[in-house]
Parts: structure tokens; sequence; C-alpha cells
């Protein structure tokens, strides 16, 4: 089977790697080619456009920005679809709107191809792992097509719902993380404050009923008050508004969602963008 992987940020090279040493035939594509180094190194083949690469391949994976990075890969005059034919699969990883996963579902669908939206839950380190979550909407049996290869990506998959299924779910559980992020900074000032050790209020949560793996994970940057980016604020805060967007269009009211997006909409124009999105830690911190 070929693959095709557009899209070589943090999480694209690991995943695409995990793939290319399964022993598939990887073909790959990124604006900046220098980011794809690692991969050519391994055998992968580079392709100068989405056409390109979408006409090289049985399924072709996009795993970008947002919403307007996926519509712009899709559609523009070089892009996905002017490469897709008839039989292929699409998956699209990113996280982004249901109603965007759905559209471009049904793009591909005029092709004759079926798409399936298959964001994932967790950050650069499961993904070197291979331990990611894969949630995905679409139509059942192009799912178990591809069920091997969401199963060297991650430790389990969900087929949720038809298009834009995955997508939902993936703002979910983003919203959960989020609130939980904030919660969790909150939780280590306040003691702080109070004269209780980063260090022993760390290990009390853990060791509590709201402990959490993600708290084992931040937990050496919350100490060292230092946050490179395993998923950088800016995508915490772009996920937080499409939820916010997504529960205002089912008439549900979620006043945490909405003042955790303030908080981090806040963080981010402070210029916290780039930062892991534990550096809302340091943002409150200095307000």
């Amino acid at each position: 089977m070929r693959i095709g992987w557009i899209g070589l940020g943090n999480m694209g090279v690991p995943m695409a790697t995990n793939l290319k040493k399964a022993g598939y035939e990887l073909f790959v594509y990124n604006r900046s080619k220098e980011k794809a180094q690692p991969l050519l190194e391994m055998g992968a083949t580079f392709k100068e456009s989405p056409k390109e690469i979408a006409a090289s391949v049985d399924v072709l994976i996009t795993m970008v920005a947002d919403d307007e990075a996926v519509k712009d890969v899709y559609t523009r005059e070089d892009g996905v679809l002017a490469g897709l034919k008839e039989g292929q699969i699409a998956i699209d990883m990113s996280t982004i709107s249901p109603e965007t996963s759905k559209t471009i579902a049904a793009l591909c669908k005029e092709k004759g191809v079926e798409m399936l939206d298959a964001p994932v839950s967790g950050s650069v380190a499961p993904a070197k792992e291979g331990t990611l979550v894969v949630l995905v909407g679409g139509d059942a049996e192009t799912y178990e097509k591809v069920k091997p290869i969401f199963d060297i990506v991650g430790k389990a998959s969900f087929l949720l719902g038809g298009n834009g299924a995955g997508s939902n779910a993936k703002l979910a559980i983003n919203s959960m993380l989020g609130i939980y992020i904030q919660g969790l900074a909150e939780t280590v000032l306040f003691a702080e404050k109070a004269g209780i050790p980063r260090e022993t209020m760390l290990e009390i949560v853990k060791l509590s009923a709201v402990g959490s793996p993600i708290v084992n994970i931040k937990t050496p940057s919350i100490i060292q008050d230092y946050f490179p980016a395993a998923f950088a604020l800016k995508h915490a805060t772009k996920d937080l508004r499409l939820a916010m967007d997504r529960a205002k269009e089912m008439d549900l009211s979620f006043p945490l969602i909405e003042k955790a997006a303030n908080t981090y909409e806040d963080a981010l124009n402070a210029g916290n963008g780039e930062l892991d999105l534990m550096a809302i830690l340091s943002y409150l911190a200095k307000k």
C-alpha cells in the first residue's frame, strides 16, 4: 500500500515515521521541504505539490494546522482534489470543525473517493511511541480498510459515526484538556502562593483522585517553568474556539469552555502561542 502524508509538523513527522518503519511505501509533502529530511533519509519520496502526491498513492493522509489550511490543501489549483481519483481513500487527521470535515468529505465523494476524519488524542510523545487514540468519522467499510494504519499510529481507534463524528469527539476531548490544564495551573499557583512547593503539590495531585497521566507528562515543565511545545498553546486556543462555536450550534451553554477559551486567547495575545499549552501557568502567574 502506498501512503501519502501531507503536513510534517510536530505530530506529522513521528506519525509518518512510524508508518515508514512499519514498511509502507511513503510519499510526503510539506511546504517547508527541510522538515521532510528525516523521512527522506529513511527512504520516503518527496512530491512537489498536494496534487502530485494525491495522484501517487492509495491512501492520502493530511494533518495540517486548521480549517483554512485543510481547505487550501484540498481545493487549490494544485491541491489534493486535483490529483485524487476514484477508489482512493483520503484521511484527514487535522483538528478542524465538523462542518469542514463534512464539506471535504462531500468534495471527495464527488470524485469517487471515501474520506475519513480521524484526528488524534495525544501529543508528541505518544505520536513517537505509536500510542495515540484515533477518533474516526466516516464509512465503516473504509475504516476497516485503513484500520491497520490506525493500529500503527495509535493504541486504539474508534469509529464514532459518519463524517464529522471524529472531529466532534476531538473538540470534546480537547475542551476537557484545556480546562484541566488551566485547572492544574491554578492549583499549582494557589499552593505556591500559600507556601507549598510546586513539587509537593504535584505529588499530591498525582496521588489523589484527580490525578491524570497528563500531570506526569507536564510535571518537569511546571517545575522548571520551561514550556517547549508538545501541543502549542495557539492550537489549544483554536480548538477551544472551535468547541465553543460547535456548542453554540448545538444550543449548549458551556461556561467552563467559554472561560477557558477566553483565558487561552489572552495568553496567546500575550505572546505565548508557540509555547506548550502548559505555559498558561506562566501567563496566569504574571497576572
